[in-house]
């Protein structure tokens, strides 16, 4: 791979939860770099206390996902001249997350929130039941099936503004799983999850200003989800379910 002589001129969050602030760092642009290569290079020949989060390299794990230019992009999967400004690069960690250190988050908050809001599957049968047909027409699964592609990487969540105005917010990741579950035959947890997810913090907080969308790398639309998970809250009110 041929070297381009001009470098860029990174900076990068560096840091503990108690203090931090970016380091400028110069590396060599080449053809084809990735976010995740410029980050990788820093540790590598710069900096060795880097610390930060990788697995796949390949776009399946969603775990090297930070701020770039201050958007949230996974970074083996961005390349630097889709993100570069000029020659400049601004790499900070997730945003709505606590820091670790460096551009390592801690993501604890974000799974309790998918704790919060009953997003796990409640069966309804057991390994002696016969298994329950799931037609792919069915309505309902075309709805679930939408969202069923998150990976849990947080971008939408870093993504998204009511999270950093309201820590209550449960956020559009855990509430797209909800939805899904919603939509599924086989679940059972059903008013319970509706409950969860209409008190405070939950989709009704949602503005829909689609920057969950927007980011998603696997371009699942969040809001939409969140949509259906307000009409439903609706109906059941009007039952006297909630």
């Amino acid at each position: 791979m041929r070297m381009d002589p001009k470098n860029l001129k990174v900076s990068i969050w560096r840091g503990t939860p108690d203090e931090g602030a970016y380091t400028d760092y110069a590396v060599p642009r080449k053809k084809s770099q990735t976010i995740l290569d410029v980050v990788s290079f820093v540790q590598r020949y710069l900096e060795p206390s880097l610390s930060f989060r990788f697995a796949c390299r390949v776009g399946m794990c969603g775990s090297c996902a930070m701020m770039v230019n201050g958007k949230p992009r996974w970074t083996c999967r961005t390349h630097v001249e889709k993100a570069v400004d000029g020659d400049k690069l601004v790499i900070a960690p997730l945003r709505n997350l606590p820091i670790i250190k460096d551009l390592a988050c801690d993501m604890d908050v974000f799974f309790d929130k998918w704790t919060r809001a009953e997003a796990r599957f409640y069966p309804t049968k057991n390994r002696d039941d016969d298994i329950e047909p799931v037609l792919p027409d069915n309505p309902a699964r075309i709805y679930a099936s939408q969202g069923i592609e998150c990976i849990n990487c947080a971008v939408c969540y870093a993504a998204c503004d009511v999270v950093e105005k309201d820590p209550r917010y449960l956020g559009p990741a855990a509430l797209n799983r909800a939805w899904t579950l919603m939509n599924d035959e086989r679940d059972g947890a059903g008013i319970k999850r509706l409950r969860a997810v209409s008190g405070t913090g939950g989709c009704q907080s949602c503005h829909s200003q689609q920057g969950c969308m927007t980011y998603c790398p696997n371009e699942l639309n969040p809001t939409l989800s969140i949509a259906g998970l307000k009409r439903m809250a609706v109906k059941a009110a009007l039952k006297g379910e909630l």
